[in-house]
């Protein structure tokens, strides 16, 4: 058990390091092409960070390991809008841009939605893998043409900008960060998954759970130090944007790469279709009200979700060991809980609506 955890923190290093220099290598070269922050946000950063998820989901696919695959991809969309935006919101008021809110965040709702209706049948095939991949690739293309255009039209009215300076400015530098954050993914996703799935095993614990919890969060380490240092930095269109972009990529590109590669397509556990999928739909459509709520997610806003993070996990946890206070837990959070927060969330929208007429 100690040679388990020791390559499980092992990997979750190798994972942290490996996505930061893949990030800072992908930013470099995004930057030098005249891209919004946003879209670095939505793109390279999201993607460079999802690159965890993507690697373990695409190992574990790939040796049988469903059910990891798909709760690492479902649990680290959870964690990345409840626990990554709600700590950052506690550290300073997230404001929102416009574009997440016309456009990003629907695009999120609209693949998760996706990916519930694919899985209805209990499995993602090649087909339904490659339209996940197809259309992550047409979305990063329209948001990157959208980007330039935007870029090209606000050109004269903006400051040329300064030259990149540092020992990573050549493209030869930021190339080798690439390709050693990618080495240090692979090494440490396949680390992580062999950890997880043996302390699974000991601990009678399903493979669901674990994927939906430990490796979710662990995969998920980057996007939080991404973003909190993007928080800390006054970046806050890179902190937003890097969850919103990290949840469409991993639907779209983790899922699409699992599907693609595992031998039998990729079984869905029904519990993830009962309840851990919905779950995750509910936390992509709870970002709505909290992002129109003055285009700012506020302090408290960011305490809700993360008191509904670990309201998540204590479910999971009660509900895997069939816990006599799972009955009680399940209806406090049903009817007391719940619909305490839609309230609160109704009456602080009111103020916006009349400010618009």
């Amino acid at each position: 058990m100690l040679q388990h955890l020791l390559f499980f923190c092992l990997g979750l290093a190798a994972l942290a390091v490996g996505a930061q220099l893949l990030v800072r290598g992908a930013s470099k070269l995004a930057l030098s092409l005249g891209i919004s922050p946003l879209v670095v946000g939505l793109t390279v950063v999201a993607f460079g960070t999802s690159a965890p998820e993507t690697a373990v989901s695409v190992g574990s696919a790939f040796s049988g390991q469903a059910d990891i695959a798909v709760g690492n991809v479902v649990g680290s969309n959870i964690f990345n809008v409840l626990f990554v935006l709600g700590v950052a919101a506690l550290i300073a008021p997230l404001v929102v841009h416009s574009q997440l809110i016309r456009q990003e965040v629907p695009i999120m709702i609209g693949a998760s939605v996706l990916l519930l209706v694919l899985a209805q049948n209990g499995h993602i095939g090649r087909v339904e893998a490659g339209l996940l991949l197809a259309l992550l690739g047409a979305y990063t293309v329209f948001l990157v043409v959208q980007s330039r255009r935007q870029t090209a039209a606000a050109a004269g009215e903006a400051p040329a900008a300064e030259p990149q300076t540092g020992w990573d400015r050549h493209w030869a530098a930021q190339l080798a960060l690439i390709a050693g954050g990618l080495a240090l993914l692979v090494l440490g996703a396949g680390w992580l998954v062999d950890a997880a799935i043996a302390a699974a095993r000991a601990l009678g614990v399903s493979e669901l759970v674990i994927g939906l919890t430990i490796v979710a969060a662990g995969t998920s380490l980057p996007e939080v130090a991404a973003s909190l240092a993007a928080t800390f930095k006054g970046e806050r269109d890179i902190a937003v944007g890097n969850v919103v972009g990290s949840n469409t990529f991993n639907i779209l590109g983790c899922l699409g790469l699992a599907g693609l590669v595992a031998p039998q397509g990729l079984p869905v556990a029904p519990a993830v279709l009962n309840f851990d999928g919905w779950v995750m739909l509910a936390v992509a459509v709870a970002t709505l009200p909290a992002f129109l709520t003055g285009r700012c997610v506020a302090r408290w806003e960011g305490l809700v979700f993360l008191f509904y993070y670990a309201a998540y996990v204590a479910y999971l946890i009660l509900a895997a060991q069939q816990h006599d206070a799972l009955p009680l837990f399940s209806a406090a959070m049903l009817w007391f809980v719940l619909p305490l927060t839609v309230l609160t969330l109704v009456v602080s929208l009111v103020p916006l609506g009349r400010a618009r007429h």
